[in-house]
């Protein structure tokens, strides 16, 4: 159930567009066609499934204090926790130019259509933020970590997916001409934006049903105490 919970979170409540706008560079520009939203789309999904539990191994047996105590005790007290920006961004880069060598490889077209973007996913936020996000809420497992990892890509590449598509129809439409591009693009973004923060509401039932609960004991409470104190008034 933790694996699931998390898995849909990442996806639809804290997407890294719509939650934290992380990634717009790419996702502004390479969202004018369904086919390279795709190309893009998958390549982040890789990107983020491989460096986030990755990043999370280098977290808990490297960078964290005492992490190093695996070495003996004399390592104990070290604390390498500066180096994480350094040692995640390697870790990110290493990756992209895995699946740039593979895309150029096996998909020369969407290598030439995806352009400077496919490099500069080493830099794009959404990708560090992935990890920092598993970093900054201390995500437990390995397991977990992978889970976040593939949820957060699958919400960009769902988000960058869902502008693309709607971008190639509204070229279609009378848009007026001072919103045409960019400005009818962050319109449409901030729109999907309140749609996808009603997701919120799919992992908050059971914490609805405990504060009503806790609610109604408070409120038997006092009259618990009326009674009690009446009881003994009569005794007395």
């Amino acid at each position: 159930m933790e694996y699931l919970e998390l898995f849909f979170k990442s996806i639809f409540i804290d997407n890294m567009v719509f939650a934290t706008f992380l990634g717009m560079c790419s996702y502004l520009a390479v969202s004018k066609k369904v086919s390279t939203a795709v190309g893009l789309g998958a390549a982040v999904i890789f990107v983020l499934l491989v460096t986030v539990p990755l990043n999370w191994l280098l977290d808990q047996y490297i960078l964290r204090p005492g992490a190093l105590a695996w070495l003996g005790e004399d390592f104990a007290a070290y604390d390498l926790s500066f180096l994480s920006f350094i040692m995640f961004i390697a870790t990110i880069a290493t990756m992209v130019q895995l699946v740039e060598i593979i895309v150029e490889k096996f998909s020369p077209s969407l290598y030439n259509s995806l352009g400077i973007f496919l490099p500069l996913i080493a830099v794009n936020c959404a990708i560090l933020g992935g990890s920092l996000f598993m970093q900054s809420r201390e995500i437990a497992t390995l397991g977990l970590a992978t889970v976040y990892g593939l949820g957060s890509g699958i919400g960009w590449f769902l988000a960058i997916l869902a502008i693309a598509a709607i971008r190639e129809k509204i070229r279609y439409s009378n848009v007026p001409a001072p919103l045409r591009g960019l400005g009818i693009t962050f319109i449409i973004t901030g729109l999907m934006a309140i749609g996808f923060m009603s997701f919120g509401g799919m992992l908050t039932g059971g914490d609805e049903e405990v504060k009503e609960t806790a609610k109604e004991v408070a409120l038997q409470l006092p009259q618990t105490e009326k009674i009690e104190n009446n009881e003994t008034k009569t005794l007395n």
